[in-house]
């Protein structure tokens, strides 16, 4: 378990530090750039990888549906968002608006495809994140830094 739990650590950091690096690509040029760079990159080390390790085109990815693969353009408008965002607000904040929307968006799919929940924990979940967002921006405006 512990390996999966570094894993995880471990790709939390490395998504971190391209966050980073596309904001700071995306103030030298623009956030359309920066994403073009990031998935140029991306797909060259991720298609070497496939070539290497196999499984690049896994069976079956032709009969998938239309919809698995809304994934690429959605992500390409994910990154140039990202990448405009922490020109803009700065890289915590950016963070923490992707963090919040992931989970009340996670809690928004899973109202919409009939998974057993409990509005309660839900409800007190989306609540907790936005205040914790409003702490973190009110003190930023009022200069606390405890």
């Amino acid at each position: 378990m512990m390996v999966f739990i570094l894993l995880a650590c471990l790709g939390g950091v490395l998504v971190g530090l391209s966050r980073q690096l596309n904001g700071r690509l995306s103030i030298s040029t623009t956030p359309l750039i920066a994403s073009f760079w990031n998935h140029a990159v991306g797909f060259a080390v991720l298609t070497c990888l496939g070539l290497f390790v196999g499984g690049l085109l896994p069976a079956g990815a032709a009969a998938a549906p239309w919809y698995v693969y809304l994934g690429g353009p959605i992500g390409v408008v994910f990154v140039a968002a990202g990448s405009w965002a922490i020109a803009r607000i700065g890289a915590v904040n950016a963070a923490l608006l992707i963090i919040g929307g992931q989970m009340v968006t996670g809690v928004a799919f899973d109202y919409l495809s009939d998974v057993p929940t409990s509005f309660w924990a839900n409800a007190t979940g989306i609540v907790l994140i936005i205040a914790g967002m409003t702490v973190s921006r009110s003190r930023r405006k009022t200069g606390g830094s405890r």
